[in-house]
């Protein structure tokens, strides 16, 4: 009994035939001959509720099961499938409400379906998770309704389970078959110029249409009296480095994730990008010191202890100390590696104040400094100003905007490669820039 009255719920069509039998009763009191007609409607109704309530609760006859990823993918939209069975011998509606984990703040999340006899049906719905972490699921709570409307009994399935929050793993498997056939570009993703060649000899072949004629191979082209072309490859085993700044200046958000989350994310693809075309892939972060260090190596094992060293940054956003980034490189780097630096500048004034510092590591490493556009302030510069106050805004953004710009030609007279990107090109971008460098052979 006491499951009975936990697990009811009244329809709001039991609230309106309340509401119209008060009405008809006071009806009823003022003209007598009514009440006989009213009071049995009234026994009709209760009959109703009763057998409503008899039908929805003589047997289980909801069956259902939530299935979670094993882990979610940070900023991607998560797939969620929920199977539902109906046993009753009748068609029914369904309210299935799930208790979503309280990162997302979410008090309205609903799905309305039917099921006929002894239908099953498996539901699909997506989540979008914008923090690394843990998320914890609650019951999945199935309202059933039957025909007459009446009446609902809750179904509570206790799937409660933790799913962990992982750095984007789904931009990992989307980018890897482009970038391993070096296709980015051809996707219309970026076009980069490709120049030259590196210097690691491979193979003698024989010429076909397309091959570079200034790669013909005169001394076996003699002896075989048909031309031969020398076949490079690109260097393999080099250090490839992704240094992220955990500083206050990657807290800004956009759509949702922090420059340091869309940094992170990038981290995941081009490191096993690296390790794809054989180069070493490694990390590290740094703030008020360098810390979650994974050395540079080609391991089978070296993608998962990035994964796990990418989930668990944590960081106060502090103000970065870049000097101490120098000395560490300086003492334990001493191949010459690509610096892939994630960060940010908003001016040149700050640039300014850690120019000797990147310069410092230019000398002995490929430095490639990765900071950031503004999305918000492109918006404001493209919105007609209507009066002074819009003018001023709209000023001062193309303002920061051109600072940005001359911020890359800083760093470009400095001998400093730099990208300047949007937050949700951030991805595309380093590959490409790490493409460019192997096909220039820079490194």
């Amino acid at each position: 009994m006491k499951q009975l009255f936990k697990n009811t719920y009244l329809e709001s069509r039991f609230f309106l035939a309340v509401t119209l039998f008060v009405v008809a009763y006071i009806l009823a009191y003022l003209f007598p001959g009514l009440f006989v007609i009213v009071n049995t409607l009234f026994f009709v109704f209760a009959g109703l509720v009763i057998f409503d309530l008899f039908l929805l609760f003589k047997q289980k006859g909801i069956d259902a099961s939530r299935n979670l990823p094993e882990k979610l993918s940070n900023g991607d939209d998560n797939p969620i499938h929920i199977s539902v069975k109906n046993k009753y011998p009748f068609k029914v509606e369904l309210l299935l409400i799930d208790e979503l984990p309280f990162q997302y703040q979410r008090r309205d999340f609903d799905i309305l379906t039917t099921l006929n006899l002894q239908q099953k049906k498996n539901i699909h719905y997506t989540l979008r998770p914008l923090q690394r972490g843990e998320y914890h699921f609650g019951n999945l709570n199935i309202y059933v309704t039957s025909p007459i409307k009446l009446a609902a009994r809750r179904f509570q399935f206790g799937n409660n389970a933790m799913v962990p929050n992982y750095p984007s793993f789904l931009q990992l498997r989307k980018y890897m078959l482009l970038a391993f056939s070096n296709k980015i570009f051809e996707s219309g993703l970026k076009k980069i110029r490709r120049i030259g060649h590196t210097m690691e000899f491979e193979q003698i072949k024989d010429y076909v249409i397309g091959d570079d004629i200034r790669n013909i191979n005169w001394k076996a082209t003699a002896k075989r009296n048909q031309l031969m072309v020398n076949q490079y490859q690109d260097e393999k085993s080099q250090p490839i480095y992704s240094v992220i700044d955990t500083g206050r200046v990657m807290k800004m958000p956009f759509e949702g994730l922090s420059l340091l989350d869309y940094a992170i994310n990038a981290t995941l693809v081009i490191s096993n990008v690296a390790i794809k075309k054989q180069d070493k892939a490694g990390m590290f972060t740094f703030s008020r010191k360098v810390e979650n260090k994974v050395l540079a190596e080609r391991r089978p094992t070296q993608m998962n202890k990035i994964l796990e060293t990418l989930y668990n940054i944590n960081t106060d956003f502090a103000e970065s100390d870049f000097s101490r980034l120098y000395v560490d490189v300086k003492r334990s780097i001493s191949q010459r590696s690509l610096l892939l630096l994630y960060t940010n500048f908003e001016t040149l004034d700050a640039l300014h104040r850690q120019l000797p510092y990147l310069q410092a590591m230019a000398k002995n490493h490929l430095l490639v400094v990765i900071f950031f556009e503004n999305t918000e302030l492109d918006k404001l510069t493209k919105k007609e100003a209507k009066n002074t106050r819009e003018i001023f805004e709209k000023t001062i953004a193309e303002k920061f905007i051109y600072e940005k710009k001359l911020i890359v030609n800083e760093l470009l007279k400095h001998g400093i490669q730099s990208i300047l990107t949007t937050p949700e090109n951030l991805t595309v971008n380093t590959i490409n820039k790490y493409l460019e460098i192997k096909a220039r052979g820079l490194l």
